[in-house]
């Protein structure tokens, strides 16, 4: 009598590193799409914080991927997909539910116009993002997906934080397509923005580092929407910095490979 066969196999490491990250790509998606289902409910503090940790998501899943080596082409395109729900279909639809929806016609003109700019530039992240050399690694070209998804929302932020009675006369209604015209330029844009992915800090200013970053998001959990206004307002303000110092870098780098294409030529 032949023995019984196991028609189990236990996963492969291999297999196993690759499912982790796309698991949690997964994740994202789904809070992403239950922050559309809060602005249906006319919860939109709640879905401003889904936006955010769907951003968390989209932050861990890549890191995670290098750090366990489970990489794969799936993963990226899976990544990209979700970026494109959860920062770009989620946040037109809340601001739609919110706002747009008063604007009829011209109000789904602009949530349809950023949801395709949000695909253009993922599209055109996944085809240029091997191409690049190292130092640029520093900056995106365009506004990255997930920053627009939250900046789209700043006027949302902006009416929860409080700091509206410093400007009792905002027009929401003038406001909020301007806002979805500038971050659509911005994202198919080709104005570099800072990645924040190789930032050296030196050991003798860890202490601070954590003390900072200790600091900031205490004070998120207690100032939350205060605290999402001013960091959105400051990473607007970093774009035209991020530009020329980009600028100044690629200059740097021009004249660097110059100097070394006429001593080929010498020798």
């Amino acid at each position: 009598m032949e023995p019984k066969k196991n028609n189990f196999k236990i996963v492969s490491d291999k297999k196993a590193r690759i499912i982790l990250p796309n698991a949690i790509t997964l994740i994202g998606v789904c809070i992403g799409l239950t922050s559309i289902k809060f602005a249906i409910d006319g919860k939109f503090a709640i879905a401003i914080i889904a936006i955010l940790f769907a951003g968390l998501m989209d932050a861990l899943d890549g890191r995670i991927a290098r750090l366990i080596k489970g990489t794969s082409k799936m993963g990226k395109e899976l990544d990209s997909l979700g970026d494109v729900i959860s920062f770009g279909v989620a946040p037109a639809l809340i601001m739609y539910f919110w706002n747009l929806q008063y604007l009829e016609k011209l109000g789904w003109f602009v949530c349809l116009t950023y949801v395709v700019c949000v695909a253009l530039r993922l599209a055109r992240f996944n085809i240029n993002s091997d191409e690049e050399p190292s130092w640029k690694d520093n900056f995106f070209e365009g506004m990255p997906s997930p920053a627009g998804g939250i900046i789209v929302l700043m006027p949302l932020i902006f009416s929860f934080s409080g700091l509206g009675l410093f400007f009792p006369e905002i027009n929401y209604d003038l406001l909020v397509p301007i806002f979805f015209i500038m971050v659509s330029i911005l994202l198919i844009s080709t104005i570099p923005t800072y990645s924040f992915k190789k930032i050296v800090i030196p050991r003798s200013m860890t202490k601070f580092l954590l003390f900072g970053i200790v600091l900031f998001f205490g004070a998120l959990l207690v100032y939350t929407f205060k605290i999402l206004a001013i960091s959105t307002a400051i990473y607007l303000c970093l774009i035209p910095i991020s530009y020329f110092h980009f600028k100044k870098i690629k200059k740097d780098k021009n004249i660097t490979s110059d100097k070394d294409e006429g001593l080929e030529d010498i020798l």
